[in-house]
C-alpha cells in the first residue's frame, strides 16, 4: 500500500491545492497556475515540458511509455461563496469544479512516482498531462492531442471530483460515463413595434418562446429517446419595455446527448429544425452550433485496472457504480485516441452537505486529495506492469 508514502506529501499537497484555489485562472489564461505546476514538479528534479500557451507535462520513470494521466487546470468564471479562508482572491473567478483538486492529486502522483523511482526504478515511463481549458469547449484536450503528447501512449485515465460520492471511495462505470454537449446560440431579427399591433411586426419575443419551447420538442420527437437528447436554455435577453416589441432576441443553450452516433445525427437536424420551426413568423434567424465533446467512453480493461487499484489502496467497498452523467468532459477526446477511463473521485463529507459541480459554494472534503493521489499512483503502477507483461 502506499498510504505511508503519501502522508508524508499531504502537508505539502494540501498548501499547493489552497494556494491554488486562492488564486484560480480562466480557460487558457492559466499562466501562473502553469508556472506554479511546473515549479513544483522541477523542484522535484522532474524535468516537465511546456504545452503551447498554457499547460504542461511531465514524464516520470524510464522505458516504455505504460499510460497517461490527465488533470485539467482551469477554473470558471463564478463568484465564490464558501467564505473559506483560501476562497478565491479573484472576483467572479473560482474554482468551482473540482480541477484545483484534480492537479493537486496529479502533481501528488508525479512526486510520488518519481520518488518510488528514486529508490527503485519502476520500470517503466507514465507520462502525466496538466491540462488547460476544459471548460471552454471543444476543450484543451484537442490540443494536447494536435501537439503529438499522446504519441505513444497505450492508455490514459483521469479523474473527476464527484459531490455525490463521499470521499475515501470512487465511482467507475464501463462504457460512456459522461454525455456530448454542445453549445447553441440563436440570434433574432425582425421589425418591432407597439405590443397592440403585433401584426405589424415580426413579434421576435413570441417566435423566440416558440423555438424555446419547440425545438427541444421537435428534437425529442426526431431521435431515439433512450439517446437522451436534452436541449436545455441558460440564457435569454430581449426587450427592454412591457409596451414595446423589441427588433431583436438573443437565445443560448445546450444540446446533450447520451450517445456517440445520435449526437452527430441530431447536430445536423438542428439548423433544419430551428428553422422550420421559426419560419411561421418570418424572422431572420443566425444560428451558431459549436459542436463540443462525444461522450466520455471508459473502456473495461481500464476500468479493472483503476478499480483493483482502488480495491487494494482503499478497501473493498471503495468502489461505487455511477450513473451517466449529461455533463460534458473533454477526456472524451482522448478516450477516442486510446483505451481508458474516467473515474469519480468522492469528495463528499459522510453525512454532510450534497453540493453541486459548477456552485459559488461547492467545498470539497481536502481529504479527496490523499485517496486520488493513492488510486491514481496504485494505477500508473498497474499499467507499468501490464505494459512489461505485454511487451515480455
Amino acid at each position: 500500500m502506499l498510504k505511508n508514502s503519501v502522508d508524508n506529501l499531504i502537508p505539502e499537497l494540501k498548501a499547493f491545492r489552497r494556494e491554488v484555489h486562492r488564486h484560480p485562472e480562466l480557460s487558457y489564461l492559466e499562466k501562473k497556475t502553469t508556472e506554479r505546476i511546473f515549479s513544483a514538479l522541477t523542484q522535484e528534479g522532474l524535468a516537465p515540458r511546456h504545452l503551447k500557451g498554457t499547460g504542461c507535462y511531465v514524464d516520470v520513470g524510464q522505458g516504455p511509455l505504460a499510460a497517461a494521466l490527465r488533470a485539467d487546470i482551469d477554473a470558471l468564471p463564478i463568484q465564490e461563496q464558501t467564505e473559506l479562508p483560501y476562497a478565491s482572491s479573484h472576483p467572479g473567478i473560482m474554482h468551482a469544479c473540482g480541477h484545483d483538486i484534480h492537479q493537486t492529486v496529479m502533481l501528488g502522483v508525479a512526486i510520488l512516482l518519481h520518488r518510488l523511482d528514486q529508490h527503485r526504478p519502476l520500470g517503466g515511463r507514465i507520462r502525466i498531462i496538466f491540462q488547460p481549458a476544459e471548460e471552454q469547449l471543444p476543450g484543451g484536450a484537442v490540443d494536447v492531442i494536435a501537439q503529438g503528447i499522446l504519441e505513444g501512449v497505450p492508455r490514459a485515465f483521469a479523474l473527476h471530483c464527484e459531490p455525490k460520492v463521499d470521499v475515501g471511495k470512487i465511482g467507475t462505470r464501463i462504457g460512456a460515463i459522461t454525455s456530448a454537449s454542445d453549445t447553441i446560440k440563436i440570434s433574432l431579427k425582425g421589425r418591432g413595434g407597439h405590443t397592440s399591433r403585433p401584426h405589424l411586426t415580426e413579434d421576435i419575443i413570441y417566435a423566440l418562446s416558440q423555438i424555446a419551447i419547440n425545438v427541444p420538442a421537435v428534437l425529442s420527437r426526431k431521435t431515439d429517446v433512450r439517446s437522451g437528447v436534452l436541449v436545455a436554455w441558460g440564457q435569454i435577453e430581449a426587450g427592454v419595455a412591457p409596451n414595446a416589441i423589441p427588433s431583436t432576441a438573443f437565445l443560448a443553450g445546450t444540446m446533450r446527448c447520451l450517445d456517440a452516433e445520435v449526437w452527430k445525427q441530431a447536430g445536423a437536424m438542428l439548423d433544419q429544425v430551428v428553422e422550420q420551426v421559426a419560419a411561421p413568423y418570418r424572422v431572420e434567424i443566425e444560428l451558431e452550433h459549436f459542436r463540443g465533446v462525444p461522450p466520455s467512453v471508459n473502456t473495461e480493461e481500464e476500468v479493472a485496472l483503476v478499480e483493483a487499484a482502488s480495491r487494494a489502496e482503499l478497501g473493498e467497498d471503495s468502489v461505487v457504480l455511477v450513473e451517466q452523467s449529461m455533463g460534458g468532459e473533454d477526456f472524451a477526446w482522448i478516450l477516442q485516441e486510446v483505451p481508458g477511463a474516467l473515474i469519480r473521485l468522492g469528495t463528499r463529507v459522510p453525512g454532510g452537505i450534497t453540493y453541486d459541480l459548477h456552485r459559488g459554494d461547492y467545498a470539497p472534503d481536502e481529504r479527496a486529495i490523499e485517496y486520488g493521489v493513492r488510486v491514481m499512483a496504485a494505477t500508473a503502477l498497474k499499467a507499468i506492469s501490464l505494459e512489461r507483461s505485454r511487451l515480455a
